[in-house]
């Protein structure tokens, strides 16, 4: 068992009162553990949670015109290893779950319909399940150019196919589509990580093999743990750290994640 010690600053500025949906806490569950949390908006706010259909923990507010700071702080229980297992078997349509079935449908950013032939390529002679999502894994980090600055709010697991180039949750998006091109269910998570090389919020994908999920990302050349898991989601739309209904300016984001001796 690994304990990390996570915080979060960001700072923003709105022209005008301003709607958000905030998903900044994460939740204790079989995974992680939380076993401390601080969680601050200045100017204060009227805050009001809710969990939303993935189970996260989402907070609803209208930040005032001005500057806004936010800080969220916890310290993790959680794991160092990831779990592997390669004789995890393929599970039919017919058999997953109602809660994971929707997770194997096309979505806004993970085309999968689109993605089929370079699906089949990909894991060519591999065995279904796990196997072919660790395939996937390792394609996208052979295959695809981590570079910060290449994407856009709009990119799709599509585009990153072609251009072979993206950050983490171009990464993610595209190890999602080839899976469920697959019929594998797969979703997006967003957290933090240790060690990454620019401290900053992450995304990796799980996908739902052998009857249970597991872990993978794309852009390691092995899935490592002490991972937080702050929010789950068929992709990026469904797990933003901020998403407003106006004019929003994001100014500074600070991510620190260190390991408590």
């Amino acid at each position: 068992m690994s304990v990390l010690n996570a915080s979060c600053r960001i700072e923003l500025a709105a022209p005008s009162p301003v709607p958000v949906v905030l998903m900044l806490r994460p939740r204790s569950g079989p995974a992680q553990w939380v076993s401390r949390e601080e969680y601050s908006i200045a100017p204060r706010a009227l805050v009001v949670e809710y969990t939303d259909g993935f189970a996260n923990l989402c907070q609803r507010t209208v930040l005032p015109a001005g500057k806004t700071r936010l800080c969220a702080n916890c310290t993790v229980d959680t794991s160092e290893f990831v779990d592997a297992d390669e004789n995890a078997g393929f599970v039919p349509p017919a058999l997953v779950p109602d809660s994971a079935l929707h997770f194997i449908l096309p979505s806004r950013y993970c085309p999968s319909d689109e993605l089929g032939t370079l699906a089949a390529e990909v894991v060519a002679g591999v065995a279904p399940g796990y196997p072919q999502a660790e395939a996937i894994r390792r394609w996208t980090n052979s295959n695809i150019e981590y570079r910060y600055g290449t994407s856009t709010p709009a990119t799709t697991a599509s585009h990153t196919a072609r251009d072979r180039v993206g950050v983490c949750r171009d990464f993610a998006h595209l190890g999602i589509a080839l899976c469920r091109a697959l019929n594998i269910p797969a979703r997006m998570v967003v957290g933090y990580t240790l060690n990454l090389k620019v401290p900053d919020i992450h995304a990796w994908w799980e996908a739902y093999v052998g009857g249970r999920w597991f872990t993978f990302d794309g852009t390691h050349t092995h899935t490592a743990g002490n991972r937080i898991v702050i929010a789950y989601g068929r992709d990026a739309t469904d797990v933003a750290f901020v998403t407003q209904f106006g004019a929003l300016t994001l100014e500074s984001l600070k991510v620190v994640v260190e390991q408590v001796a």
